[in-house]
């Protein structure tokens, strides 16, 4: 996996002050997953059909595929959350274009920059796809893609007996399913070597990896870390540093953890209400998680921690995702990010 440390991991003697975090962005809608460039600009995804472009001058431009209102006009969140066009993970295609997940059309999307947008998959094996979550492309310009489940309502996949995710490659114009069985299946990293494939299982509560073979097929499949992440064990985004650490967040319980490369826990915040959380993990528990105490989670500085990403010119700046927030924050890390493959190429 990445490279490990011959010295003491920075991460062990590091906090984060909360009264020092900053914030980036106003009036954003579902800023789930951020992109960053070498140049200091941000993209965040957003519930209004499209990307944020974010800099840090305070100037901000959102590019759409075809501008929505329904996630800012909904009457609840059930039909904000739950319906609508909810662009979530993204990554660079290798010209620039945005490759979109989109979590609320169940489709594959490439977008341009200025808002041109064409389906790439809405179909896998002659079905519908599912809850697309996810994608990343790789230095060999393969593009995964991850599927949390094929139920359209995706509350309704919070339960510990639903194994139905899957992660699939996108090529020659189809997407082809290599490996599945997962549960709520959300963000994946390659490590530094693209050896091994790291995996968010949401309810499974953990992390799992598998190593990819030369010809882009699973070899092995393994969990990283404990099995379960703790309590309020939802993890949703998870990016590596340059060490070997593979930070990460736990969604509904708004906790920001690290996993170092022993496999260790530590987490870094906890904004999560216990009382709420705890209701929640109750409800899944028995596999009934009903939309009250589902929608009650959420609070702190980035309500429904959802995803952490690298950016700044020396990559030591970490921006944090969300699903309830309407801005960005951010802290300075102590080690770099692990350079996403789009870092180097514009």
């Amino acid at each position: 996996m990445s490279a490990h440390p011959t010295a003491a991991n920075p991460i062990l003697d590091f906090g984060i002050d909360k009264s020092a975090l900053q914030y980036l962005g106003a009036d954003l809608q579902r800023p789930e997953c951020i992109l960053a460039e070498r140049d200091g600009t941000l993209w965040s995804a957003d519930a209004r059909g499209g990307v944020v472009r974010l800099r840090h001058d305070g100037t901000q431009t959102i590019v759409t595929q075809a501008q929505s209102s329904h996630f800012g006009a909904a009457d609840s969140d059930a039909t904000r959350y739950l319906r609508g066009t909810l662009p979530n993970g993204l990554a660079f295609a290798d010209n620039g274009d945005f490759l979109i997940s989109n979590f609320g059309t169940d489709r594959l999307e490439r977008m341009t920059r200025d808002g041109r947008s064409v389906v790439l998959a809405d179909r896998v094996d002659s079905e519908e796809v599912g809850k697309v979550n996810f994608v990343l492309r790789d230095s060999k310009n393969r593009i995964w893609v991850t599927i949390s489940t094929r139920i359209k309502n995706w509350m309704h996949a919070l339960r510990t007996d639903l194994a139905d995710g899957y992660l699939a490659r996108y090529e020659n114009g189809t997407l082809r399913i290599v490996a599945d069985g997962f549960r709520f299946t959300n963000e994946i990293r390659f490590d530094a070597s693209e050896e091994w494939l790291y995996v968010v299982e949401t309810t499974g509560g953990c992390i799992t990896r598998l190593r990819i073979d030369d010809r882009g097929e699973v070899a092995e499949r393994e969990i990283f870390g404990p099995s379960s992440l703790g309590t309020g064990a939802w993890p949703d985004g998870i990016a590596f540093d340059s060490v070997g650490n593979l930070w990460g967040t736990l969604v509904y319980s708004d906790k920001l953890f690290v996993l170092t490369p022993k496999g260790d826990l530590i987490v870094l915040l906890d904004e999560g209400d216990p009382k709420k959380v705890a209701a929640l993990e109750q409800q899944f528990r028995q596999n009934r998680v009903t939309e009250d105490v589902l929608f009650a989670t959420g609070r702190g500085v980035a309500p429904w921690m959802a995803s952490v990403t690298f950016g700044g010119p020396d990559l030591r700046t970490v921006y944090i995702g969300s699903l309830k927030g309407s801005c960005i924050p951010y802290f300075r890390a102590p080690v770099p990010g692990l350079p996403m493959v789009h870092w180097h190429e514009r």
